[in-house]
């Protein structure tokens, strides 16, 4: 009895750790920086059909937009010479959620943060006629 008490516990652990990493691995999207060359940076969007890219300046004013799509995912290409130096945000947002990356421009490279500065799930419908109390 012992024994299938500890062989059980020991199942659930492991279970438990794989379940952790496969929700940590398989988010709804990531964006991940495939090439940098200067100011040429190239990224992709996996598990992304359709999303809206939009980059900001400093001050929120919106410097591009496109509303992208592909079969398996987004994968774009960004030339940002006649950029000045600084700060920029690329806002991503498909149905799901809105994720923000950093975008550092220098006279040297531009950087895109592969991890995100934000990130913000939208509510589905059902969430309109629901209450919330604040205490």
């Amino acid at each position: 009895m012992k024994k299938i008490l500890k062989l059980s516990l020991v199942c659930a652990v492991l279970f438990t750790g794989m379940s952790t990493y496969a929700i940590d691995g398989n988010e709804d999207f990531n964006l991940h920086v495939l090439k940098r060359d200067g100011k040429l940076v190239t990224f992709a969007l996996n598990q992304v059909k359709k999303a809206n890219l939009t980059i900001y300046d400093k001050d929120g004013s919106v410097l591009y937009y496109e509303s992208a799509s592909g079969k398996d995912g987004i994968l774009r290409t960004f030339n940002f010479e006649e950029f000045p130096e600084g700060t920029y945000i690329l806002e991503v947002e498909d149905s799901v959620k809105k994720v923000r990356h950093e975008i550092t421009i220098t006279d040297e490279a531009t950087v895109l943060s592969s991890k995100a500065i934000s990130s913000v799930y939208k509510a589905d419908s059902t969430a309109k006629s629901t209450s919330v109390a604040v205490r």
